[in-house]
């Protein structure tokens, strides 16, 4: 008994006799001519990127400028000291859900007000420090931030504070403090510090 199937498989394998058979089909192709490659007949490809292997496999380097754009400081001899980058990394503002960017900004505040240099802008010194200030994803914030974006000490503290103290959670909290309750079993102090 055939099936449809299989009188398809017979019938397709006597349809095409060169095909079934691999001897006339390796006939076949000995009879074709197999031009040899010859190197001096390559259509030479130039690239319009003059540059060599090396420099191709090398990682690009453009592309890295800050998104804070400090002011020309005119002081012949000037440098930020190590310790002072130490006191901007011992409080690092971190944006966690329980850090505020307000309490942030009036600690660098304090601690940028000590710090007078001759012939160097005030506002170059707390541009300069400020990343010191940051960590984890709120240092990726400001790296991400588009180069030279940031040119004064008020457009910094502007996309900071609205960046990491948005009005959404200005909101939430005026509404935890005007629906605040003291609970049955607790002080007033107690409520209070809560």
């Amino acid at each position: 008994m055939r099936t449809h199937s299989s009188s398809n498989l017979v019938g397709n394998s006597s349809s095409n006799p060169t095909t079934s058979n691999p001897k006339r089909r390796n006939r076949r192709r000995s009879n074709q001519r197999v031009k040899p490659f010859a190197l001096e007949e390559s259509p030479v490809v130039t690239m319009a990127d003059q540059r060599t292997m090396a420099e191709l496999l090398c990682a690009p380097t453009e592309g890295y400028a800050d998104a804070i754009v400090v002011p020309p400081i005119l002081a012949e001899q000037f440098e930020l000291k190590h310790s002072l980058i130490n006191m901007m990394t011992s409080d690092q503002f971190f944006g966690l859900e329980k850090d505020n960017p307000h309490d942030h900004i009036r600690w660098f505040n304090k601690i940028t007000s000590t710090i007078k240099y001759k012939d160097v802008p005030h506002s170059a010194i707390k541009l300069m420090l400020f990343p010191f200030s940051l960590a984890g994803v709120v240092r990726c914030w400001l790296e991400k931030e588009p180069p030279h974006s940031i040119l004064t000490w008020e457009d910094l503290l502007s996309k900071f504070i609205n960046e990491f103290f948005s009005p959404s959670r200005m909101t939430n909290l005026q509404n935890e403090i005007s629906n605040f309750q003291q609970k049955f079993d607790e002080s007033f102090l107690v409520a209070w510090d809560r």
